[in-house]
């Protein structure tokens, strides 16, 4: 399981014109499921997500994570992280969960984080989404799961 990270300000995913997720100063997180990722790969990318220091402290250190800040989580799909991209001029998806599959363990890992922590937001699986971000850093990171 991936999860792409992006420290952000703020973070919004818009589907067919209403706004259906949102995050103040937080994560964003573009999240992929791989075939043959189970809730166990869920559950490690999350306990990551909510640990991996990438807020700065009073030194300016990434020092602080988004638990430490009180920061948003927006999980938001994307089965393009799944893309094989090294031959050719086209992705092959064929590392990628099958759709269902996916969709499971999508919903799995945002039931987990509203479980574990207060302020989470997502996208919506399958739909066509425009998200849009104010990135601080820029910090970007790729984690698995």
């Amino acid at each position: 399981m991936i999860g792409l990270l992006q420290r952000v300000s703020s973070a919004r995913v818009i589907v067919a014109g209403r706004e259906v997720g949102a995050i103040g100063r937080g994560l964003l997180v573009m999240v992929g499921v791989e075939a043959g990722d189970g809730k166990s790969r869920a559950d490690r990318l999350l306990e990551r997500l909510l640990g991996y220091r990438v807020f700065s402290d009073a030194a300016g250190k990434m020092n602080l994570s988004v638990r430490d800040i009180a920061g948003g989580l927006l999980l938001v799909p994307q089965f393009t992280l799944a893309a094989d991209t090294s031959k050719g001029a086209r992705a092959s998806f064929s590392a990628a969960a099958p759709p269902e599959a996916g969709r499971e363990l999508f919903e799995y890992l945002v039931t987990q984080a509203h479980a574990r922590y207060g302020d989470v937001a997502c996208g919506r699986f399958g739909a066509e989404m425009s998200v849009a971000l104010t990135n601080e850093g820029p910090v970007t990171f790729w984690l698995e799961g």
